[in-house]
């Protein structure tokens, strides 16, 4: 069993930035990759960004390349998701995941089996 705590969200203007935070406990030597997800009202869960564990790998979803930065303290077992130029738009409730089966497909909600309870990101315009 794992267990994902994410931290770090409210409310922002937008051309802010924010840095969301999900801690890992529990059975972490399972753990392949986790992810980053959001979910805005009436829409899917979209990827957003993904960090392999070994060997360390990142991978973005093309909306957010550029201005989204995933990263990881081995020490914390925390990954981040640094969000640079908020916009209106990137208002969603933010989930983090973890990939402890291995099924290396880390763009989609099927990859991973443990989810974090969310933390709300509201950008204002």
């Amino acid at each position: 069993q794992v267990q994902l705590v994410e931290s770090g969200g409210g409310l922002v203007a937008a051309g802010d930035s924010l840095r969301v935070s999900c801690t890992v406990s529990g059975r972490t030597i399972n753990v392949n990759a986790m992810a980053w997800f959001r979910q805005a009202p009436g829409k899917e869960r979209a990827f957003l960004g993904a960090i392999t564990w070994s060997p360390s790998f990142e991978y973005y979803a093309d909306s957010v390349k550029g201005r989204f930065t995933i990263s990881r303290d081995y020490a914390k077992n925390t990954i981040y998701l640094q969000m640079n130029s908020l916009k209106p738009e990137d208002t969603a409730k933010y989930y983090c995941a973890a990939d402890t089966r291995g099924y290396n497909s880390r763009t989609t909600v099927v990859g991973y089996d443990y989810w974090g309870q969310g933390t709300q990101v509201t950008v204002s315009s």
